[in-house]
């Protein structure tokens, strides 16, 4: 980007209420939440500052004082201009352009990003601009190939992908490529958008594509969702692999690990434990002997006692986990919980704050 040229902006999509990440979003909004050991949205900060933005807006609604005192943190950590706009009520996918106006307009036509915060891919921006100044598009979204498009919403392109239309989760095969979740668009776009309730991806592409001026980029490797925690766990696999093949340097070696883990350098790790694959252990954490972890997240500053083991769950900040206790099975533990020695959760969610004293066989088990 030569000297002096106007930076693009960015649009991060974080109003939700992060249900589908619960008891987790209880205690931070999920846009906060670490993945692979660094609040989900500084991944995606960091690839919009690398594609040249100077200005990250987040499009808050829920607790805004804690989004609000994180930025304040990482803003100077990032190096780069990070700031809110509120909204007055939920204002879908759309609204949020429109309350975010007079930052992302320019009179020299200069594009901006808008993302999703649920998304973790490879995060191809430079790629997405430059396809999106080449066609000269209203918009230009990234699509992502599935294996079964019938439960997604498909998008449909033509040869030189541009876009023809949409088509929600069809019965018949017409494509296999869906909105990732991450969008290129001319500050035009914006006479387009009320500022009310709105979806982008319902109300104002379809027009776009209507009037010949919406095109796609196709993302190669890998992409997640990672708004639910089976999501959010098969994304951090997908990551850790994507960051196996590019800084394999970043991720945790030894005789005690077994494929790609990531450990924060303040855990302390006992004698005989085997670690991995797809694990995080966070910050401040302290795993005992002979403990087991597997495709499992460990989040700041929980205590794993000797010989317990974790497997395909989430555990929450500062909880304990007992001797010899096991929890499988997509378990998502919540902030401050204690688990017995010997307890077996099998599949259980648990709300912060819950002393756990007996095993839980049913999966999905709610523990209010």
């Amino acid at each position: 980007m030569a000297d002096g040229a106007r930076r693009p902006k960015a649009l991060v999509l974080v109003g939700g209420y992060g249900t589908r990440l619960r008891p987790l979003t209880l205690t931070v909004p999920k846009p906060i939440i670490d993945f692979a050991n660094r609040p989900m949205i500084v991944h995606q900060i960091e690839a919009l500052k690398e594609a040249g933005c100077d200005e990250v807006v987040l499009a808050i609604n829920y607790r805004p004082q804690v989004m609000m005192d994180f930025l304040k943190e990482w803003e100077e950590k990032l190096g780069i201009k990070i700031t809110c706009s509120q909204e007055p009520e939920p204002m879908g996918t759309a609204g949020p352009l429109a309350l975010a106006r007079d930052i992302l307009h320019n009179d020299e036509g200069v594009p901006f990003f808008v993302l999703n915060s649920d998304v973790v891919c490879g995060y191809p921006m430079k790629q997405m601009m430059e396809a999106h100044l080449r066609t000269g598009a209203e918009a230009t979204i990234l699509v992502t190939k599935v294996s079964d498009p019938s439960k997604y919403g498909v998008v449909v392109m033509d040869d030189q992908n541009k876009v023809e239309r949409f088509v929600e989760k069809p019965q018949v095969f017409v494509g296999d490529k869906i909105n990732a979740g991450i969008y290129c668009l001319s500050p035009k776009i914006l006479d387009r958008i009320e500022p009310r309730p709105t979806s982008i991806e319902k109300e104002i592409f379809p027009k776009v594509a209507a009037d010949g001026q919406l095109y796609a980029v196709e993302l190669e490797g890998y992409w997640m969702d990672v708004g639910q925690p089976k999501d959010y766990l098969t994304g951090l696999a997908l990551h850790l692999a994507a960051v196996r093949e590019k800084a394999p340097d970043t991720l945790a070696e030894g005789s005690h690990i077994s494929g790609n883990a990531i450990i924060d350098s303040t855990a302390k790790i006992g004698k005989d434990c085997l670690i991995g694959p797809n694990v995080a252990i966070g910050k401040f954490c302290e795993i005992g002997d002979g403990v087991r972890l597997s495709n499992c997240v460990i989040l700041n500053r929980v205590t794993i006692k000797n010989f317990a083991r974790v497997a395909d769950s989430i555990i929450g900040w500062s909880s304990k986990i007992g001797s010899w206790a096991r929890i499988e099975n997509k378990a998502v533990i919540g902030e401050d919980v204690f688990i017995k020695d010997e307890v077996y959760l099998n599949g259980a969610i648990v709300l912060p704050h819950k002393d756990i004293k007996d095993s839980i066989l049913e999966p999905g088990t709610i523990i209010m």
